[in-house]
């Protein structure tokens, strides 16, 4: 009996050891300012564009157009997924009251300030819920449809819809397929390998709906049960099984969090959230196995990642976990978490911060995309709209 007394507090240790880090995160909360931004004067560079409804926005994207197959972005656009009932449903954080009120895509211009725009979403199921998490979008070319994916955590279970988007019919995104599968346990992120398949990871193996206690239990003790998978699909709309491939890409993540692949196409990061780190992995581009290379410590929890166009990884995240409890419970909304948007180096080595609030400015900052200019666009998982930093 002594000695299974003995593992029990060996293993125990051992996780306290491995979580060590992130508890700290949890149990102490570090003043922030109220806002910084890397490139100058936050009140005169960053601006929050926002619109009614555009409410509790967790990823975001860029649709990038192309005049031709030279890959020369000649517009980009950011498609943002918004669900302004998350304080009512939330398969991850919980809570799960109320799957009714049902979220959207927004699209916002690059290239002027005009107000975003909520995307119609033609052809959808009616009475199919629509609570979107991560999405992709492959690119457009000379004017040509691009394929976008959704994770959408519905009442029942989570799917990941397939719609398009066309700059031919500007405000409109429509409905293709609903894909399900018993992979999609719980499905977060999305990295596409190409316009019919993807990387998608798995938060947790316990999951809100069947039990509510242990999913806290599997972030805080950084238990790894989360896991990256490699979808193919049939190109064919219309197919009797749209998923034609499943291969486990990575197993052993602790909320596997965000997923982004690198400009080059042969490192894959995924955040991994309860242990506050990202890991990187090296892509094979023709199987699309990965292979785990290095971990990189962030200072909080991070959420959403992006590689950006010159190979900087761009990590947004949650530096105290209990104030964005707190912001989940208050229906107020008077309460507010801090935000935290970081770059890791092209090198993936070095971290610089690129915004920083306590709250006041931005709050519960989700998801950062730098573009080649260098403007940043962030989202806050329970904040209006997007801030938008300009460094000229």
């Amino acid at each position: 009996m002594k000695s299974y007394s003995w593992l029990g507090v060996l293993a125990v240790s051992m996780l306290v050891w491995r979580s060590h880090r992130a508890l700290t995160y949890i149990l102490l909360k570090r003043e922030s300012p109220t806002a910084h931004y890397a490139q100058g004067n936050a009140d005169a560079k960053c601006v929050l564009r926002t619109a009614p409804e555009m409410n509790f926005c967790e990823d975001a994207a860029f649709w990038e157009l192309y005049s031709d197959a030279s890959a020369n972005s000649t517009r980009r656009e950011v498609i943002v997924t918004c669900d302004p009932g998350r304080k009512e449903w939330n398969t991850v954080l919980g809570p799960l009251r109320n799957p009714e009120p049902h979220g959207g895509l927004w699209v916002l211009s690059t290239e002027d300030d005009a107000a975003p725009k909520r995307l119609t979403l033609q052809n959808y199921p009616p009475g199919h819920d629509f609570h979107p998490l991560g999405l992709a979008i492959s690119p457009s070319y000379e004017n040509g449809p691009s394929n976008v994916y959704v994770v959408n955590h519905a009442r029942q279970r989570t799917y990941i819809e397939q719609f398009t988007l066309n700059p031919a019919l500007p405000g409109v995104a429509t409905h293709i397929r609903t894909l399900s599968s018993p992979y999609f346990v719980s499905p977060n992120s999305i990295a596409l390998t190409s316009p019919h398949s993807f990387y998608v990871t798995n938060d947790h193996l316990f999951t809100r709906r069947h039990w509510p206690i242990l999913p806290i239990v599997e972030t805080i003790l950084g238990l790894p049960f989360g896991w990256v998978s490699h979808i193919s699909l049939d190109p064919n709309p219309d197919a009797a099984t749209p998923i034609i491939g499943h291969a486990f890409a990575a197993l052993f993540v602790n909320f596997a969090n965000g997923v982004s692949i690198s400009p080059s196409g042969l490192q894959v990061a995924v955040a991994s959230t309860g242990l506050a780190r990202v890991e990187i992995y090296a892509r094979d581009s023709a199987s699309n196995a990965l292979t785990h290379t290095r971990t990189v410590p962030v200072p909080f929890f991070p959420d959403n990642l992006e590689f950006d166009a010159a190979g900087a990884l761009i990590v947004a995240g949650h530096p105290h976990f209990p104030s964005l409890l707190k912001v989940k419970a208050d229906l107020t909304a008077e309460k507010v978490a801090p935000s935290w948007v970081v770059s890791v180096g092209d090198e993936l080595e070095g971290v610089e911060t690129l915004f920083r609030s306590d709250g006041t400015v931005f709050s519960s900052s989700s998801t950062g995309l730098r573009d080649p200019a260098g403007a940043l666009y962030v989202t806050g998982l329970y904040e209006s709209g997007m801030l938008v930093c300009q460094p000229q």
